[in-house]
């Protein structure tokens, strides 16, 4: 069947205007849901701020909603992605697919790690998360958000499955360049970190064309030990798939719903808490867990840690000033005898303020900011060692120093409950809301015949194995270009050929995407820094 018999099959045969036969129920359940889910996130936040001084609500919700809202568009954006293979080879109706996606969406935000989330936030620049309270932070906060949901909202209406990953990234580094460039200069730690930019953006790139040729190789190997020539033609009008290939396709959907909500709706729950560690740090700024032995971890590592560097202190160093030599150090990744003196003195210092009191639910308000913004320091110049083999070490003393980081991060690298369901609630009622375009483009425009039943299950199964994988190694991919990237991959391999209008369109996006957002980002932040 070629794209015009596809354009010209009756409505009756298309497959997204199936007949329902699903009645109300799932519509009720999802808004049972919904409303269960908004109750609960209010409810824990205002809990958590109970412990808040002076709440600036206004400001407060206007960020929330515009990260949420970057959710949202990521859900009907790039999840959409999903399903257009079950909906294509006819193994679930859309109507149930879309709110199966949604649900699979939500759990895979829910068993998140975390990983991910912080690994986006490292990129940008240091100054601007110790200090996201201040007009600066704010103004980082609200234009990367302002340009990734113009991008994403502009490439939705015109069908092109764009990257989310590559525009939130995009508008990442367009800030952390505007904020090098209008910072007086030798500002400490103003720039974007590149080395974790270059990681990242590796990422992104490697991704599509594993996508590409390992969707291609699996479904020629289909071909060559699966000899059911009807696994590789079109359906034929409704008809569904063989059972073991619909269970299949319906098992890589669901792996690919629960891998995306894992890795992408990690992006906004970082965001979100930058947001609420600006807005309201006394709340958010440390993490306030009850476990009563928290601290007490905190400060023993410390103390290692503490003994660990003084081993490899060099007799004469003199140094007044333990925070600007570190704060030096992590701006440009550098390192000196003097700097281990200072991290030294600088963990010691910090370990001292911190000591009275028994849990971080204890810290006055008045030091929390501060507290934090000393450990997020800390941890950044622990990586020079940890990552960087910066300062060389014995084996069981780098196991020291990779204890006093984890201790750190536990501190001030956490994500209540309350943001995950916030976060998968936006993303799950994106995905069942704009799911269309991207589905038909997805479906329809890539090749030049529809999508078969074999290339269904082989996009999948690369998109959920590679998506899966980036997730255990923190890293974030984009859904979009690994998945589109598959189905043109199979239809090479089957033969089908490629539109090529189309394929030049999601090219023309690719490429695009980062430096437009780059831009974006960039003149929004200059914009918002002389306003806000």
């Amino acid at each position: 069947m070629t794209a015009e018999n596809l354009a010209a099959t009756s409505l009756s045969e298309h497959p997204l205007e199936k007949p329902r036969s699903l009645g109300n129920l799932p519509n009720y359940a999802v808004v049972a849901i919904l409303i269960a889910g908004l109750i609960y996130v209010g409810w824990s936040l205002t809990q958590d701020l109970t412990s808040a001084v002076a709440v600036p609500w206004i400001l407060l919700g206007l960020a929330l909603v515009t990260a949420l809202g970057f959710e949202f568009v990521n859900g009907f954006h790039d999840t959409a992605n999903a399903v257009a293979t079950v909906i294509y080879t006819n193994s679930m109706p859309a109507e149930f697919a879309v709110i199966w996606s949604g649900f699979f969406n939500f759990l895979g935000v829910m068993t998140a790690s975390g990983a991910v989330a912080f690994g986006i936030i490292s990129l940008l620049p240091v100054e601007l998360i110790m200090q996201v309270g201040s007009s600066a932070g704010l103004a980082m906060v609200f234009s990367l958000l302002a340009a990734a949901i113009i991008w994403n909202l502009g490439t939705w209406y015109f069908g092109l499955p764009a990257s989310s990953s590559h525009t939130l990234i995009g508008s990442i580094v367009g800030v952390g360049l505007a904020n090098q460039f209008v910072a007086p200069t030798g500002t400490a730690t103003s720039g974007v970190d590149w080395s974790k930019a270059t990681e990242v953006g590796m990422s992104l790139l490697i991704s599509p064309l594993v996508g590409f040729g390992a969707a291609a190789l699996l479904l020629l190997t289909m071909k060559l030990f699966i000899r059911n020539k009807a696994l590789y033609e079109a359906p034929k009008g409704n008809t569904p798939p063989p059972l073991w290939i619909r269970a299949m396709l319906i098992f890589t959907c669901t792996g690919v719903s629960f891998a995306h909500g894992s890795n992408d709706g990690q992006k906004g729950m970082g965001l979100i808490m930058l947001i609420l560690i600006g807005v309201v740090p006394t709340a958010f700024a440390l993490n306030r867990t009850p476990d009563i032995n928290y601290l007490d971890a905190y400060k023993a590592a410390a103390t290692q840690a503490g003994a660990v560097l003084q081993k490899y202190e060099k007799p004469g160093v003199v140094m007044t000033d333990a925070h600007a030599v570190v704060s030096e150090a992590v701006r440009t990744k550098t390192w000196s005898d003097a700097t281990t003196v200072a991290l030294q003195q600088f963990i010691v210092d910090t370990n001292a303020s911190i000591s009275p009191y028994g849990s971080a639910a204890n810290v006055p308000t008045g030091m929390v900011s501060n507290t934090r913004n000393d450990m997020y320091l800390a941890g950044e110049a622990l990586k020079l060692i940890d990552k960087k083999k910066l300062l060389p070490m014995e084996a069981a003393d780098l196991a020291v120093i990779k204890t006093y980081h984890q201790a750190i991060d536990n501190a001030t690298k956490f994500i209540p409950t309350w943001v995950k369901v916030a976060v998968a609630l936006a993303l799950g009622l994106g995905t069942m809301v704009g799911w269309r375009r991207i589905v038909v483009t997805v479906g329809e425009k890539i090749g030049k015949t529809h999508l078969t039943y074999g290339q269904g299950a082989s996009a999948e199964l690369v998109a959920m194995g590679t998506i899966f994988t980036a997730d255990t190694l923190g890293l974030p991919v984009s859904t979009t270009h690994i998945l589109s990237s598959g189905v043109a991959g199979t239809m090479v391999a089957n033969g089908s050929g490629l539109q090529m209008s189309t394929v030049r369109n999601l090219l023309m996006a690719w490429v695009l995407t980062l430096p437009v957002s780059i831009a974006l980002s960039f003149t929004l932040f200059v914009i918002l820094r002389h306003l806000i």
